[in-house]
């Protein structure tokens, strides 16, 4: 698919999607057509290797990170063992960023119920909920 199409299915602005093929996270195949500039081709791969960076950019990886482990990826380098690996490390970070969303949903869900009451005591506070 083209870039334009690549861009609509993934949700990503064209613009996304040529920063993302600049800096190396995106490699997509090149056309003969084209002239000086071939087309760029994207597959299949590539709609998950886009999902995948959003994913990891969601859980804090730079972007630094996320071409080291695409590269890897697409070198093949990665066995079941290091696979597994990259995936448990991701899953302690959404597991984190999980208890950081559900202290904090915590700590408004106190403020609301204590904005509604008339503010009776003291305010409730970020801090008690870790967030």
């Amino acid at each position: 698919m083209l870039i334009s199409q690549f861009a609509q299915r993934t949700g990503l602005s064209v613009d996304t999607v040529r920063f993302y093929v600049n800096k190396g996270l995106l490699k997509p195949e090149r056309s003969a057509k084209g002239g000086a500039n071939p087309y760029q081709l994207f597959t299949q791969d590539d709609v998950t290797a886009a999902q995948m960076i959003r994913l990891q950019q969601s859980l804090g990886y730079s972007l630094a990170e996320i071409r080291a482990l695409g590269e890897e990826y697409r070198r093949g380098a990665g066995s079941p063992e290091r696979t597994a690996e990259i995936l448990r490390s991701q899953i302690a970070r959404l597991q984190e960023r999980r208890r950081e969303l559900d202290a904090a949903l915590t700590f408004l869900e106190a403020k609301v119920e204590w904005v509604e009451a008339g503010r009776p005591g003291a305010s409730p506070q970020p801090g008690i909920y870790h967030c």
